[in-house]
């Protein structure tokens, strides 16, 4: 049996309601500044409960790389995939590589939809019987799987890619597959992430299913309120989270930056239920990673969860994680600085809470004052930045379809 190869990050970038490099992110999240804003543009729309969405900072595309032809089959969700992508690249160390189109280097990323401009499209048909509307490119920019396939022929990536669109877990899973593709030396290197646009029609969705928070829309910098008393559901929102995986003896040979090691992952189904999450799977994808890590709860520094801001959600995922952990591992999440950026959120909260460990602190929940009776009892961390030491962090996520994951990540040290 081949021994197991060992994967390491070596690029990450991100778009992100709180900006888009870690600088500016940084500076948010210690002065606890909120990404959450009131969507104006969303006034229109009759019948709409929610009004707060968290939009990705602005960012510049360049023209001369990103002009007409190499942009017209790409929506926003695939914009976002494709220059984070780059940027994560360039981080690496690999812009221009011929590794990158070698074919030992693949995919592995999703997003919840694509464009959904591109959809309304092909309904124009459906209500009108009219082709009117329809392009040469409104298939590519409304499949699912746009975003990596965008990365793959704008880069000309050769590798295998595998497209993660499972809603919440898009980022997480394209994370762990990609682990998987080099850990099992399938291929050296992988391009992994998510990625999501905002729209109305992802809050439509929630909002039906009494999911969205509404008691905060003249005050939207006070919500979501993860796994607080007052929480009232969940803020969509969008970005791109790409990290560079490696396996380690090609990123040593050619000397880069490593930023952390990837040493765990699992990932599981309900199979019970669309929409109500099931604590004891959620545990058993939690304890799937730990044992992929040969670790035991105790060797995990700080949690990053999922925490959404939802009844269920929160309820359901706080009294897993204290099934795993107790009470005395740390315990966050980002989603109150920046909403539910649904398929980016694994990979650009993966991004944060390694920075984190490198930098030596904790992000607290925002707009977590006091916690809901119906919230296991955890150490949430709150009030403000916590300075902590880590050496090994878990990060999870839960979407929609009952689709849990876990990775968990340590920091870099040369052995």
């Amino acid at each position: 049996m081949k021994a197991l190869k060992r994967v390491v990050i070596t690029g990450m970038a991100g778009i992100s309601p709180l900006g888009n490099d870690w600088d500016t992110v940084r500076h948010h999240l210690l002065e606890n500044e909120s990404g959450v804003r009131h969507m104006d543009e969303w006034n229109d729309c009759h019948g709409l409960n929610t009004r707060v969405g968290a939009s990705a900072a602005p960012f510049d595309l360049d023209p001369v790389k990103f002009n007409r032809k190499k942009t017209r089959a790409m929506g926003r969700v695939a914009l976002m995939a494709v220059k984070a992508t780059m940027d994560a690249l360039e981080d690496a160390g690999l812009t221009d590589s011929p590794l990158i189109q070698s074919g030992d280097m693949g995919i592995a990323y999703g997003s919840s939809s694509g464009q959904p401009n591109a959809v309304a499209e092909l309904s124009n048909l459906i209500l009108s019987n009219s082709c009117r509307g329809i392009t040469a490119t409104t298939y590519v920019r409304m499949m699912s799987h746009t975003a990596p396939v965008n990365i793959g022929v704008y880069f000309g990536v050769k590798g295998r890619i595998v497209t993660t669109s499972s809603a919440c877990t898009s980022g997480s899973q394209g994370i762990g597959y990609a682990y998987e593709a080099i850990q099992s030396g399938k291929q050296i290197a992988m391009i992994a992430g998510g990625s999501e646009e905002l729209h109305p029609t992802d809050a439509a969705i929630f909002d039906t299913l009494f999911a969205t928070s509404v008691k905060y829309n003249d005050r939207p910098s006070e919500t979501p309120r993860p796994f607080d008393k007052d929480r009232d559901g969940l803020v969509v929102g969008e970005g791109a989270g790409t990290l560079i995986l490696e396996e380690l003896e090609h990123a040593r040979a050619r000397g880069a930056r490593i930023y952390a090691e990837i040493v765990g992952f699992g990932t599981n189904s309900d199979g019970a239920h669309i929409t109500t999450p099931q604590s004891e799977q959620m545990a058993r994808a939690m304890r799937l990673a730990l044992d992929d890590a040969g670790l035991m709860p105790a060797d995990i520094d700080v949690v990053n969860g999922h925490g959404t801001g939802t009844d269920r959600g929160d309820a359901a995922e706080s009294a897993a994680t204290y099934s795993v952990f107790g009470h005395d591992t740390p315990y966050t999440t980002y989603k109150g600085h920046m909403g539910h950026t649904l398929g980016a959120c694994g990979a650009l909260e993966a991004i944060f809470a390694i920075r984190g460990m490198e930098e030596g602190f904790v992000a607290p929940i925002l707009n977590l004052h006091e916690k809901a009776d119906d919230c296991a009892d955890l150490d949430y961390v709150k009030d403000g930045i916590r300075k902590l030491p880590q050496n090994v962090i878990m990060t999870n996520n839960f979407a929609f379809g009952g689709i849990n994951t876990s990775l968990i990540i340590k920091r870099w040290t040369k052995n």
